[in-house]
């Protein structure tokens, strides 16, 4: 198993930047893919940003992009998003996921961070 803890969430007026971080422990070595999704109330989760663990290759959500930044640092297990820019829209909760070697889906789940931008 691989365990994920969010960190670095709060209030935030519009404009302005926060950096979130996710830290991962356990099975590390099978992480294949870590991913940052959101859930705004009322809606259903969606795809934020992920990065692959041994390329660190990227890709972005359209609603993010040009905005949001995610990257790692494998030594530690640590997966980062430094958001800037930030609109009213992009309030929600922030959870980190894993994609581990094998699966073809995001199997291990953080717990979440709320991220609040106010206008």
């Amino acid at each position: 198993q691989v365990q994920l803890v969010e960190s670095g969430g709060g209030l935030v007026q519009a404009g302005g930047s926060l950096r979130l971080t996710c830290a991962a422990s356990g099975r590390t070595a099978s992480i294949y893919r870590m991913g940052w999704f959101r859930q705004a109330p009322g809606k259903e989760r969606t795809f934020v940003a992920f990065i692959t663990w041994s390329e660190g290759s990227t890709y972005y959500a359209d609603s993010v992009k040009g905005r949001f930044t995610i990257s790692s640092d494998n030594a530690k297990n640590t997966v980062f998003l430094q958001m800037n820019s930030l609109k009213p829209e992009d309030t929600a909760v922030y959870s980190c996921a894993t994609r581990v070697t094998g699966a073809d889906s995001y199997k291990y789940w953080g717990q979440g961070t709320q991220v609040t931008v106010s206008s």
